[in-house]
C-alpha cells in the first residue's frame, strides 16, 4: 500500500460525496456525563438510511432483532447481498496488504470512516487473526484513531463478511482515552485490567497500538492481547468455529474486549463505538432514552454480567 494512504482516503471520499455515492456527514450531538465519564450522543442522519436499507424496515423505524427479514450468524442481512466481496468502485480506497481492502463505509458515522474487509469470504464471527490486526496496525500506526470490531449481529454487525473498521482521531469521534484515564497508570504490555465504572464483563489489555507504533510489532501485540482477553472472558469458538457475540476496540495503547448479549437498548443500536464514549442514534428522540437511563446503564444492558 502506498505511503500516502490518507491522501487516497480523502480523494476517494471527496469524489464519492461529489458524485452522490456517499452522503455528507450530518450530525448533531450532546454530551452526557455519567460517573464523571463524558459520553457524546450523536444523531447521524446516515444511520436512518442504513435502517431503511434492511429488508422490511422503513426509514426512521427503530430496528429490533425480530424485524430483520433474515438473521445470519454474522449479521442481519440478505445472504445474497455482500458489499465487501466486490466493493463499490466509488467507495474502494485500495488494498491494505495481501488480504484486505480499505472501503469507505457507505453509512459512515464520521468523515473517513473505513471498513477494512477481507478480500476473500470469512464469517464475521470467526476469531480475529493475524492478518486482521496487520490491516489495523497499518492504519493505526500511521494515523492513530480507533480500530474496532463488531462481532455478530448482537454486537452491532450488519454484514457477515469478515471485516474490522477504523475511524480517525477527531473531535466527537469515539476513542478509549476517557476510559483509559481511569485505568491504572504505568502498566506493562500484556497487563489485563478492568475499569471500575463498567459493571459488565469486559477487560482492558495494555498493548502497543496507536500512532507511532511499529506496525509489525503492533500487529503481533494486538493478536496476543486479543487472545489474552478472550481467555480472560471465556470467549471461545463453538463447534461451528464461531465466537459468541463480542466487541473489540483498540487504540492509544489499550485494547478493550467485551461479550455482548443484545444489540439494542430501547431501540438504540449500540456497537463497539458506544464503549468508546460516542453513542450514535438514528433519531434525535433517542437521545432522551440514553439521558434518562444514563449511558453506563445503557451499556450494561447490552453486555454480559460480570
Amino acid at each position: 500500500m502506498h505511503s500516502n494512504f490518507m491522501d487516497a482516503v480523502r480523494s476517494c471520499s471527496d469524489r464519492a460525496i461529489a458524485s452522490g455515492d456517499l452522503q455528507p456527514i450530518e450530525a448533531e450531538q450532546v454530551v452526557i456525563e455519567d460517573q464523571g465519564l463524558p459520553f457524546i450522543v450523536r444523531w447521524v442522519a446516515a444511520l436512518a438510511a442504513k435502517d431503511a436499507a434492511k429488508p422490511g424496515v422503513t426509514a426512521g423505524q427503530p430496528v429490533s432483532s425480530g424485524q430483520d427479514a433474515v438473521t445470519l450468524p454474522g449479521g442481519p442481512r440478505d445472504p445474497n447481498f455482500n458489499p465487501f466481496l466486490k466493493p463499490d468502485p466509488a467507495l474502494l480506497v485500495g488494498p491494505i496488504g495481501d488480504h484486505h481492502a480499505a472501503i469507505l463505509n457507505k453509512f459512515p458515522v464520521c468523515l473517513h470512516h473505513l471498513v477494512l474487509a477481507r478480500r476473500t469470504y470469512a464469517e464475521q464471527l470467526s476469531p480475529l487473526e493475524a492478518i486482521d490486526f496487520q490491516a489495523l496496525a497499518f492504519v493505526l500506526s500511521a494515523q492513530g484513531g480507533l480500530g474496532f470490531y463488531n462481532g455478530g449481529a448482537a454486537a452491532g454487525a450488519s454484514q457477515r463478511h469478515k471485516h474490522v473498521q477504523w475511524i480517525p482521531d477527531a473531535p466527537g469521534n469515539a476513542s478509549l482515552r476517557a476510559l483509559g484515564a481511569g485505568l491504572p497508570a504505568g502498566q506493562a504490555q500484556g497487563t489485563v485490567v478492568r475499569h471500575p465504572a463498567l459493571g459488565l464483563a469486559h477487560c482492558f489489555v495494555r498493548v502497543d497500538a496507536g500512532l507511532g507504533a511499529d506496525a509489525q510489532a503492533s500487529a503481533r501485540a494486538m493478536l496476543i492481547a486479543f487472545g489474552q482477553a478472550c481467555a480472560a472472558l471465556d470467549l471461545r469458538p463453538g463447534a461451528d468455529g464461531l465466537l459468541p457475540p463480542c466487541n473489540m476496540l483498540v487504540g492509544d495503547g489499550w485494547m478493550l474486549v467485551l461479550p455482548r448479549s443484545q444489540e439494542h437498548f430501547q431501540g438504540v443500536s449500540l456497537n463497539a463505538l458506544s464503549f468508546g464514549g460516542t453513542i450514535y442514534v438514528r433519531d434525535p428522540a433517542q437521545i432522551d432514552a440514553i439521558r434518562t437511563a444514563g449511558p453506563l446503564q445503557a451499556l450494561v444492558s447490552v453486555g454480559v454480567p460480570g
